[in-house]
């Protein structure tokens, strides 16, 4: 098959290496354009990023000779070099809906890691696996810029990649609340030990604004499309705190969940989650797990180092079900978090979009 040619805007941070690495070998995607700020430009990927390289990964030979190009002064040239691009900038959010924007206006898709658009009305955020039907507001997302091709899509936070997958299929039993901890790895920040030494045996009690993204963006992830917009679900209800801790990759989550009538036995929820198959294994799209969620009978299971990698990073792993005494039930939950998390989630979703006919080869 013909290859789609794909742009990474905002290629030289630690999301936007991930994303280097995943178009490697990428049955699907060719890396055809890095941009990034105007102080990269002109150089060779390898040159811009030089010492910052941040995965343990190595740096992909076809991207090392690439030139990055100006992310904004050069939009128009990029536009018409490729089919999509992906976007994971560090800017304001003003400047970065801006500049999501200013591409979709040049008929360029965009599929973003950034929380910028996740609130626009008409703009999908999309876990493949849970609101695949989402995408369809592209088409009044497009009525609104005045496009044909061109538009927006972004996936969620990726501290929501461990405990809302688990949640969902769950809903059916009739889900009214959950409490959420989450125990957020300092790739999160875009950092490593060796730039952030503060980190090294110590957890911090604050992430700014994740709280807030953790209770919320749930409930656009269940929302429904209503004409032109995407409108929220009013529950099930969630409340969170977020921690920073001394890991490298990998969120884990502590979550409770109440139940309105009905409680569902513990056999009934492992069971629910063994079975649970979303759109991207429907499909077969190329980085979707085959088991989207595993659940783990050890006590001490999952790990951050032993299970962030399940299925190359884009599994939920599940463990530790047992009744609690204040909620129905409690686990533990774990997912990689720039890959299910941020890059790989946006080129699962990509996929998607390729698949379902929103993303074309010119």
């Amino acid at each position: 098959m013909k290859k789609y040619q794909v742009g990474i805007i905002g290629g030289t941070g630690m999301v936007g290496q991930r994303f280097i690495t995943l178009m490697e070998n990428h049955p699907w995607f060719q890396l055809t354009v890095i941009a990034a700020s105007a102080r990269s430009a002109g150089k060779s990927y390898e040159e811009a990023v030089n010492g910052r390289w941040a995965l343990e990964q190595p740096m992909p030979e076809e991207a090392k000779k690439i030139v990055v190009m100006d992310a904004e002064a050069d939009a128009e040239k990029i536009a018409g070099l490729v089919d999509f691009c992906f976007c994971a900038v560090d800017m304001k959010k003003e400047e970065i809906r801006a500049l999501e924007e200013k591409y979709a206006k040049l008929e360029c898709p965009i599929v973003s890691n950034n929380s910028a658009h996740r609130w626009t009305d008409d703009v999908p955020m999309v876990v493949p696996e849970l609101n695949p039907e989402h995408i369809r507001i592209i088409d009044a997302q497009r009525r609104r810029l005045g496009t044909k091709r061109g538009f927006i899509a972004v996936k969620s936070n990726c501290s929501l990649q461990s405990y809302v997958p688990a949640l969902h299929p769950l809903k059916k039993f009739g889900l009214d609340r959950a409490l959420v901890c989450t125990y957020q790895a300092i790739s999160g920040a875009g950092k490593t030990f060796e730039r952030w030494p503060e980190m090294v045996d110590n957890v911090i009690p604050y992430i700014g604004g994740e709280e807030e993204k953790s209770e919320q963006e749930p409930l656009k992830l269940w929302g429904r499309i209503e004409g032109d917009r995407i409108v929220k679900a009013e529950g099930p209800s969630i409340t969170a705190q977020c921690f920073r801790v001394a890991c490298l990759d990998g969120h884990m989550a502590a979550c409770f969940m109440k139940f309105q009538d009905q409680v569902p036995s513990m056999e009934e929820i492992k069971a629910e989650w063994a079975s649970f198959r979303g759109r991207a294994q429907e499909l077969e799209l190329p980085s979707a797990p085959r088991q989207f969620l595993h659940y783990f009978e050890e006590n001490d299971r999952p790990q951050t180092r032993l299970d962030r990698n399940l299925e190359h990073g884009m599994a939920v792993s599940i463990g530790r079900l047992r009744p609690d005494t204040q909620y129905d039930y409690k686990f533990v939950c774990l997912s990689h978090n720039t890959l299910r998390g941020a890059a790989g989630g946006a080129v699962l979703l990509a996929e998607l979009l390729c698949k379902e006919g929103y993303i074309s080869a010119k």
